[in-house]
């Protein structure tokens, strides 16, 4: 060993912010700041987001 560090590579490639559309940040991956990833869960706590699923009968709930 010559006492050179190696270069650090990066565990993911950077992408843009889902949110906002900067550069995303390792410490709050996929999002660019802890602002951005609070404003996505607020949407999914809120009901904005919704993941679709098959209809549900009402009538053939109760029995």
């Amino acid at each position: 060993m010559n006492g050179e560090a190696a270069p650090v590579t990066p565990m993911r490639p950077t992408r843009k912010c889902p949110e906002c559309g900067r550069l995303s940040r390792r410490e709050t991956f996929p999002f660019c700041s802890p602002r951005c990833q609070a404003v996505d869960l607020n949407r999914w706590l809120s009901g904005r987001y919704v993941i679709a699923g098959p209809a549900i009968d009402e009538a053939t709930d109760e029995g």
